[in-house]
């Protein structure tokens, strides 16, 4: 899978000393994706099993042990990954999943 904005992933763990901890989950969760062939939800959901498949291509994946969540933009026919946002379970209340 091609991955777009991974700077959004370096920048979460790396700008802010609290999400300090989210760091290494992130790049785990980054390099299994880049070695990923996701063409279509069942296989998202086939690697990560706790995986929240919406509409229209968006993925919802708990990070660090679910105390963070990515949302990730998905073109499934030509293997590219959208980072949308990253952030807190409270922060993650704040937006919407499908438009962010």
């Amino acid at each position: 899978m091609r991955i777009i904005a991974v700077s959004t992933l370096k920048a979460f763990g790396e700008n802010d000393p609290k999400y300090l901890d989210s760091k290494e989950s992130t790049m785990a969760w980054y390099r299994h994706a880049l070695k990923a062939d996701w063409d279509t939800p069942k296989k998202v959901k086939a690697d990560f099993g706790n995986a929240s498949i919406l509409k229209d291509g968006r993925v919802v994946f708990n990070i660090s042990g679910n105390k963070y969540r990515l949302i990730v933009w998905i073109n499934y026919e030509y293997r590219i990954i959208y980072i949308r946002f990253i952030g807190t379970h409270k922060q993650y209340d704040n937006v919407d999943a499908q438009t962010i």
